[in-house]
């Protein structure tokens, strides 16, 4: 019998490799499936992480970008505060000057003032001597209130103080502190108590006193004090007659008198627009001035009126007078305006009044 060959190649033998073969394949196939498992698994974790930091830097650039917004904002910030801090130091720097120059007005006015005390001091001296010579009130005669003057002196000014109801108007104006442009424009940038102590302004309240001791016993008076406006001397009294028998109300109008600064324009329109309203209207009208309007009812636009204005509103002005009125005038003349005397002096005429211009020492 024939001895078969061996064949190491036999059918078994490739079932065998192919077994192990197979079997290695699915060993090989079964690790990757976990290893990519296992990738995936990490994978996921690091994307997260770097989603949370990709979401921490884009919020780091937003405050980033804030912060550099902030910054500039800051710096605008500063710089504008430089430069306010540097007008606030000029500011100071003019304060103090202010304040110093202030400081030296107000120990000039302080000596002012005590010289005026002294004055004031040695004027009631004189006023209780005088008084001390009025034994009685029947010594006044028909006088509501005495005026002590100079000695026993006497003045002829022709001004008539009849009537029932009567009415004085007093300018109080700028121009009364003074008889030059100059000299206005100067006492005008003093201080108040300077402005008060000047001596035409003294003369016209004097004079105002003069008048008050003129009134009859039994007439009405009132008193205005009008520039740019009219208002009464005593205030709440408008429209309204005072009695001239109430010697504390005339001490009261002299009083006030004392403590109003002229001051602004002049407007015979309001004056005499305030004399209208008064019912029964007045029997004597006494005008305290010294020259023509420089406004009408409304302040002008040019800031410097002419003589031809000024005469002008003047005309226009004494169309509001009530008829058959007599209007007395006491001037008080000024530099610069020459037609002023005139134009009173043929009111005062055309009206039956008296026209007066007193001396520096009247009353």
């Amino acid at each position: 019998m024939k001895r078969r060959r061996l064949n190491v190649f036999s059918l078994s033998f490739i079932d065998c490799i192919c077994c192990g073969l197979g079997a290695i394949i699915l060993l090989f196939v079964i690790a990757n499936a976990q290893s990519t498992s296992e990738r995936h698994r990490v994978t996921q974790d690091l994307r997260s992480q770097v989603d949370r930091v990709e979401k921490e830097v884009l919020a780091g650039q937003k405050r980033l970008v804030e912060t550099r917004n902030t910054i500039e904002r800051i710096e605008q910030e500063r710089v504008r505060t430089q430069g306010l801090s540097q007008e606030v130091i000029k500011t100071m720097e003019a304060r103090k000057n202010e304040v110093a120059r202030y400081e030296n007005e107000t120990l000039a006015a302080k000596d002012h003032i005590r010289k005026l005390k002294a004055d004031l001091q040695s004027l009631e001296r004189d006023l209780k001597r005088l008084e001390g010579g009025v034994k009685s009130k029947e010594d006044l005669g028909s006088r509501v209130r005495p005026f002590p003057g100079q000695g026993d002196r006497q003045y002829l000014t022709d001004l008539k103080m009849g009537g029932n109801r009567i009415f004085i108007l007093v300018d109080v104006s700028a121009s009364m502190l003074d008889d030059t442009v100059v000299g206005i424009i100067r006492r005008r940038n003093m201080p108040e108590p300077l402005r008060l102590a000047s001596p035409k302004w003294r003369q016209v309240v004097s004079s105002v006193d003069w008048l008050s001791t003129q009134l009859p016993q039994m007439a009405k008076y009132q008193v205005y004090l009008f520039n740019e406006t009219a208002i009464p001397a005593i205030p709440g009294t408008q429209n309204r007659w005072l009695d001239a028998a109430d010697v504390t109300q005339l001490d009261d109008v002299l009083r006030r008198m004392k403590q109003t600064v002229p001051d602004k324009g002049t407007s015979l329109h309001r004056a005499f627009d305030a004399l209208r309203l008064m019912a029964p209207e007045p029997d004597n009208i006494f005008l305290l001035t010294d020259g023509l309007p420089t406004m009408g009812a409304e302040r002008p636009w040019a800031g410097k009126v002419s003589g031809e204005t000024r005469l002008k509103l003047f005309h226009e002005a004494i169309r509001l007078l009530p008829s058959r009125v007599p209007v007395n005038i006491i001037l008080y003349p000024m530099e610069g305006d020459p037609g002023a005397a005139s134009a009173f002096w043929q009111l005062a005429t055309r009206t039956g009044g008296s026209f007066f211009c007193p001396s520096r020492d009247w009353p």
